[in-house]
């Protein structure tokens, strides 16, 4: 590391970048964790000495942003791809300016660390709150963006993901650069003692977050037989194929064949996020052909979840469109909605385009195949549908947010049994987008301490315990068709993070400011 760090400053600046791109690689599905010593080299490169100290941080963290979000976000052409024709040329200025935005926080978490000139062993404290408190930013400023935040590059289910129960993931992302970052001290201008108890102090964390998983793992519960049974639905239908009018009544077969599957018969039926191509209340209108089909595809007493596109009048009486979640239950010769839920958080540009004016007239339009924009629902809530446990929908994008489903059971005053996680992934084609979205939702159960069933068109589709982990067998695969059968796992204990949210992510910060504040005051006192 010493030769990097005395290289000139255009090599500098490309080991920044090939920094960030070794921090992206950690994460699935790639999972080369020994890339976390990315942050390593990214912290030994902030402190290099240059004439102009903060401009070269920002840059250095800019350029190692660029690195990280190119591996972590490069899925972002596909959806573009759908529909080639029209949009296609919009893909590459996608990637680069989406990469380039957020590397934009790490360039000013850089920009602040090197303004705050910690020494020692302090710097790995201050470095870790930067980092960690802009991907907090990251996941909150305007409608937020919180994928591959630093913690989750751990595979979720594995003994130091369960940290995540505690300290959430944005806690853990600050536990995950703190120690990855930590190697830089044994190469800075620090004494051999200061080594020696940097090297003590990185050992002991490790074997603390490994051990508190591997603890806490030892505890799972099986599933009682009593427990719902729950089918999930993969009609493995390409984005490309879905929204051609020809094509409707053969994915509504598709659905209602898999539905009707011969074995042991579901309590619970779940087709993924907007499952249909078209609006639900067209389908099951009066003298639509698809209600009386639909009737028939279920039992009596069975309930089916389904994400559907739906359309309601506005107050101006024009039409508002929304991404939502249904529980249709069959009883008698009809279908009774004993629940609805409104998706929340919107996909940016996806699912409604920010300064829609401005971007219809450069040719700029959200990718939802509606006559508008998505309209979004109320603040998250559980749902209760008859006969079944309360749950808490997380429709697509809405799984990335760690506490959500902690703010909807505060909203509700109700914490649901399990999380539902219907995405539609195929928007995202065969490349790592939907094993990422896998692993970045199963952070949420880590953090509640509540299953999550996960159904999407394409894959990943899976069944996932309290602790993060796919159940044996019940994990269906990018491009595969079919369906899982398997009994709701059961929800643990609060967990202190769906207690207490992001406390303990806010004590870390304030250690963090505390090791810089330190520093400061040891520098005056000798001046």
């Amino acid at each position: 590391m010493s030769r990097v760090l005395r290289s000139s400053p255009w090599t500098a600046r490309a080991w920044a970048l090939c920094a960030g791109l070794a921090a992206g690689l950690a994460h699935p599905p790639f999972g080369i964790l020994p890339g976390l010593l990315g942050y390593a080299l990214i912290l030994a490169l902030i402190d290099r000495d240059s004439p102009q100290p903060l401009r070269s941080a920002f840059l250095r963290g800019w350029l190692a942003g660029v690195g990280y979000f190119s591996i972590s976000v490069w899925w972002v052409v596909e959806p573009f791809m759908v529909d080639a024709k029209t949009q296609g040329w919009m893909a590459p200025f996608a990637l680069l300016l989406m990469a380039a935005g957020l590397a934009l926080f790490w360039g000013f978490a850089a920009l602040a660390y090197k303004a705050l000139k910690p020494r020692g062993l302090a710097r790995v404290l201050v470095f870790a709150g930067c980092l960690a408190g802009v991907e907090w930013l990251r996941g909150h400023v305007l409608t937020g963006f919180p994928w591959d935040l630093p913690g989750e590059a751990w595979p979720a289910g594995s003994a130091p993901s369960q940290a995540a129960s505690v300290v959430g993931a944005y806690g853990l992302s600050w536990i995950t650069v703190a120690l990855a970052a930590a190697p830089a001290v044994l190469f800075g201008p620090v004494s051999r003692r200061a080594r020696a108890v940097a090297a003590a102090i990185m050992l002991a964390a490790f074997a603390g977050l490994y051990g508190f998983g591997v603890a806490r793992l030892a505890q799972a519960a099986q599933t009682p037989a009593s427990a719902p049974l729950v089918r999930l639905v993969q009609a493995n239908i390409d984005q490309k194929e879905k929204w051609r009018p020809e094509n409707l009544d053969l994915i509504f077969e598709t659905y209602v064949g898999l539905t009707r599957r011969p074995g042991p018969t579901p309590d619970i039926v779940v087709w993924p996020e907007g499952a249909l191509p078209a609006v639900v209340d067209d389908l099951l209108a009066p003298g639509s052909p698809y209600g009386p089909r639909l009737v028939a595809a279920l039992s009596p007493g069975q309930t089916l979840l389904m994400g559907a596109n739906r359309a309601e009048l506005g107050p101006n009486g024009q039409p508002r469109y929304f991404n939502s979640l249904l529980a249709l239950r069959r009883e008698a010769g009809s279908l009774r909605v004993t629940g609805v839920y409104d998706k929340h958080r919107l996909v940016p540009f996806g699912e409604f385009m920010p300064l829609a004016s401005l971007a219809t007239e450069v040719g700029f339009r959200s990718l939802v195949h509606m006559p508008d924009d998505f309209t979004a629902g109320p603040p998250s809530r559980p749902l209760s549908p008859a006969g079944l446990p309360p749950l808490q929908p997380l429709i697509c994008y809405e799984a990335l947010f760690p506490g959500l489903t902690r703010e909807g059971a505060a909203n509700q005053g109700v914490r649901p049994a399990w999380i539902l996680n219907v995405s539609n992934d195929a928007w995202f084609g065969v490349t790592s987008g939907p094993l990422q979205h896998l692993n970045i939702a199963s952070y949420r159960a880590i953090e509640e301490g509540l299953p999550i069933i996960r159904a999407t068109p394409t894959g990943v589709s899976a069944v996932i315990d309290a602790y993060g982990r796919v159940e044996p067998g019940a994990r269906l695969g990018l491009g595969a068709l079919g369906v899982i059968d398997r009994r709701l796992p059961p929800a643990l204990p609060a967990t202190p993070y769906s207690r207490h949210g992001d406390l303990a992510f806010l004590v870390m910060l304030l250690a963090s400011a505390l090791a810089a504040a330190a520093h400061r005051v040891r520098a005056l006192g000798g001046t």
